[in-house]
């Protein structure tokens, strides 16, 4: 096992942004995404800014939650993954106790922001709970443990619309199912990077899964995306610079495909992840403008 490189005056503070992922915002932000593209869309691009407040407040303490009991879960198969293998709590840096405890306050957190909304939303929050907790449990018994965390993200739609409006419309699973297939795909160009780890492990991942297809899967994926926001688009007969929007994210989604279809040994699936980010902010951008003009 590759010694640990981490420094070892780390401190406790510095320990506890690495467990809670607040040193990596792209993945913070790219369940954030979701949220906000659901109450933009559903209040025509005029939402209360407490509740948009509200909503990003939310998304990190539910994130951060989310991401200690991933790790809790995971503190004996970290070690052996070379991408994990420095985290807290599989370097024993930090003690189960101390994880537990942070869970705990996180998800309190989350659980009195989610007083701030309406009984629909609530409701929504509490049934996403069991999701986030057990999507780490997948991977050892389902064969495409991101469909899990998939559904998870698509909670932050259903959570966000209904809080902005509280009720749910046709567009809002449009864009749910959007968010599925999104997620998915990401998702799994980032597992693609773990496959040999995992497989030696013996747990489960969609690049697995899909094992040489699992390229072509993604491109799929990424054009259901599309497809779907699309159709999201008519519904609710959106304007050109949604329209500018998805083309644009269209054509980066197309070009990531490409790269992933290359032949080189060392493809860029951190940098295909992150590129998402920036792709939802340009979705965001868009969903708002298409209201406008």
């Amino acid at each position: 096992m590759t010694q640990s490189t981490l420094p070892e005056s780390e401190s406790t503070l510095t320990k506890i942004i690495r467990l809670l992922r607040w040193d990596k915002p792209a993945g913070r932000f790219i369940l954030m995404i979701p949220a906000l593209w659901a109450v933009f869309l559903a209040t025509h691009a005029m939402p209360p800014i407490p509740l948009v407040g509200v909503i990003v407040v939310g998304t990190f303490a539910t994130s951060a939650a989310g991401c200690v009991i991933n790790d809790l879960w995971d503190r004996d198969i970290d070690p052996a993954v070379e991408r994990t293998r420095d985290r807290p709590l599989a370097s024993r840096a930090l003690t189960i106790q101390t994880g537990i405890v942070i869970a705990i306050i996180a998800f309190a957190c989350a659980g009195i922001i989610a007083l701030y909304l309406n009984p629909l939303s609530f409701w929504l929050s509490v049934a996403a709970v069991p999701v986030i907790i057990c999507y780490p449990l997948a991977k050892r018994f389902f064969p495409v443990p991101q469909l899990v965390l998939s559904i998870a993200w698509g909670f932050a739609v259903l959570i966000s619309w209904s809080a902005a409006v509280a009720k749910l419309d046709s567009a809002t699973w449009i864009l749910w199912g959007a968010t599925i297939v999104w997620t998915m795909g990401f998702d799994t160009v980032y597992a693609m990077s773990d496959r040999e780890d995992d497989r030696l492990l013996g747990v489960n991942s969609s690049a697995l899964f899909f094992g040489e297809y699992a390229t072509n899967a993604v491109g799929t994926f990424f054009f259901l995306t599309s497809v779907l926001l699309g159709l999201l688009g008519r519904e609710m007969e959106l304007h050109i610079g949604f329209w500018i929007a998805l083309g644009i994210a269209t054509i980066f989604w197309f070009i990531q495909y490409g790269k992933l279809r290359q032949e080189d040994i060392l493809k860029p699936y951190g940098q295909i992840f992150r590129q998402n980010v920036w792709i939802g902010f340009i979705l965001l951008a868009g969903m708002i403008t298409g209201f406008i003009f």
